[in-house]
């Protein structure tokens, strides 16, 4: 890396910070800050859905595996678009219309308050490992890039991440998201181009890659292991408490289904884009083994982007992969707020809760730098991710979404398919291995993950519907609205008010990063074109948002007026 491309990495990172901090005024009440105001439109909410799953290590754990193993990686992440339309179809509406703030809120609702302390207490806990090992990829990034140290590469990081989170709220997190969507499309697309003429072409590069490169499956990724991942990944992503936030806060269940499809829509395109590169690289540098896999995607940045584009492709890489912790540390901070802090002080105030909301971002992301520090001991990032996945997804998660469908089941019916789910796991996972030399390879590991909690599911299903027959309680899960007609029409247009200044914020981060690409572009020799064409189409795009958001900040004053 040369001087232009830190100026670059700086010049992203003050983009980013000041878009993010830019919502601290707006983020006034638990809802804005947690929920953006209730009405976020669809499409900002599924990129940042998009952004906030992609962005868990996609460049390094995915990365390696497409490095090491070659197409089978794209067979991985395209499987996780149909997660996406069985979300938009079957859970997404359902849970806009729970009308709780957090999944913790509707455990409430459905399952009462001891359960609801149980499973918050297991998705703390957990959680600081998902962070954790959505924080390490980010530091690693920086590691290869610039040789900064790695542990010293996760302080700062996790410090600047805590911070506009803890300022911005949910808002910043959004806005962030597809500001850094954005940007790291275009880098990508830069990127591709450049490597194919690297190494000399497609038809060079399909001579040259190893035997069985192209293969759809391996016996490591075998189609036991992607049914499985498809089962892992509409689970997690239609119940991790994190991403239930994103068809939450957006404006009816309609808008809810459309933020499930964008994601699976994303997902059907993204991994022939952002798989390619590091492929190429495997016949660049066949040499790579071990943890050094980890860096392949960075390695062929590095080969083929000019002066200043290296720096501009790592600080989206950074942010974007960033995403995930930002998006832990907001929900993590509603639940420790709204879930276990408020129940115990009900007499505190909007100002004594947003404190405490503040506080508790900083505090989960100190246990989150602390958890990203042992990632390299237990074997690196693609151990860490798919272990933890497959013990812990099916268990935590399917037991909420179940409750979305049936009224039977009882608190204490889930808590046991839990308790026993998550057993199962850790015995063959730690415990199996130890004693007697036996364990799951990634595939069974990843069935048994997923659908042991299933079948349990379904077993006390049919058990209390035989044993309660028609005489059960159904219980009625969404709280129906206690406001007036007048309270309700000023709540809207609050919620549109923070929508107008997303838009406008957007806008103009839009317009710097299009300046900087243009700028990056007198300098960029062959690539100049590129970036010249991908700069001026951000700058249209910043000044058509600005231009909307003042369109809609004279409707909502308006609408406010005649009421």
């Amino acid at each position: 890396m040369v001087l232009l491309d830190f100026l670059t990495i700086g010049v992203f990172t003050g983009i980013i910070l000041v878009a993010g901090l830019s919502f601290g005024k707006k983020g006034g009440d638990m809802k804005s800050f947690f929920a953006a105001g209730g009405a976020v439109p669809w499409s900002i909410s599924g990129l940042s859905l998009f952004m906030s799953f992609f962005s868990a290590g996609t460049f390094v754990v995915w990365g390696s595996i497409a490095y090491e193993w070659g197409w089978v990686a794209i067979t991985i992440q395209m499987a996780m678009c149909i997660s996406g339309f069985l979300i938009g179809t079957f859970l997404a509406a359902r849970w806009k219309r729970t009308n709780a703030l957090t999944v913790a809120a509707y455990l409430t609702q459905r399952f009462g308050k001891t359960t609801q302390r149980y499973y918050t207490f297991l998705f703390l806990v957990l959680s600081l490992g998902y962070t954790g090992a959505f924080l390490y990829p980010v530091a690693k990034i920086l590691n290869v890039v610039t040789s900064f140290n790695i542990y010293y590469s996760i302080l700062l990081l996790g410090g600047l991440i805590m911070v506009y989170t803890a300022v911005g709220g949910l808002w910043a997190v959004v806005v962030t998201d597809v500001l850094q969507f954005v940007v790291l499309t275009a880098a990508v697309l830069i990127v591709l181009p450049l490597s194919l003429d690297t190494v000399g072409g497609w038809s060079r590069f399909i001579q040259e890659a190893p035997e069985d490169f192209f293969r759809l499956f391996n016996d490591t990724y075998t189609p036991g292991f992607i049914l499985a991942f498809i089962g892992y990944n509409t689970i997690f992503i239609g119940g991790n408490w994190a991403y239930v936030q994103r068809y939450t806060t957006v404006k009816d269940s309609t808008a809810a289904k459309k933020v499930g499809f964008l994601f699976g829509g994303l997902y059907l395109i993204s991994p022939l884009i952002w798989m390619l590169p590091p492929m190429i690289y495997r016949v660049i540098n066949p040499g790579l083994t071990g943890l050094e896999t980890e860096g392949a995607y960075l390695m062929m940045c590095m080969n083929v982007l000019p002066a200043g584009m290296l720096g501009l492709m790592l600080g989206g890489m950074i942010f974007a992969t960033a995403s995930s912790v930002n998006t832990s540390l907001n929900l993590a901070a509603a639940v420790l707020t709204n879930d276990v802090y408020r129940p115990l002080f009900p007499a505190a105030g909007n100002r004594r809760l947003m404190q405490v909301a503040r506080i508790a971002t900083l505090l989960f992301g100190l246990g989150t730098i602390a958890v990203a520090f042992m990632v390299p001991m237990a074997g690196g990032i693609v151990e860490v991710v798919l272990s933890i996945g497959a013990i812990t997804g099916g268990a935590l998660y399917a037991p909420a979404i179940w409750g979305l469908f049936s009224k039977k089941l009882a608190g204490r019916h889930i808590l046991f398919v839990t308790g026993i789910s998550l057993l199962i796991n850790v015995y063959f996972k730690f415990i199996s291995p130890e004693l007697f030399s036996f364990s799951l390879d990634r595939s069974s590991e990843m069935l048994v993950g997923v659908f042991l909690p299933l079948v349990l599911l379904g077993i006390a299903e049919t058990y209390v519907r035989r044993s309660t027959g028609s005489t059960h309680t159904e219980v009625e899960v969404g709280e129906k609205s206690m406001l007036t007609e007048e309270q309700q029409v000023l709540l809207a247009a609050s919620s549109q008010r923070q929508n107008t200044y997303g838009f406008q914020v957007l806008g103009w981060a839009f317009i710097s990063m299009g300046v900087l690409f243009v700028s990056l572009g007198t300098l960029a020799g062959s690539a100049r074109w590129y970036l010249f064409f991908l700069g001026t189409l951000m700058v249209l795009l910043g000044v058509g948002l600005i231009r909307l958001s003042k369109k809609r900040k004279k409707i909502n004053h308006s609408l406010v007026v005649d009421k």
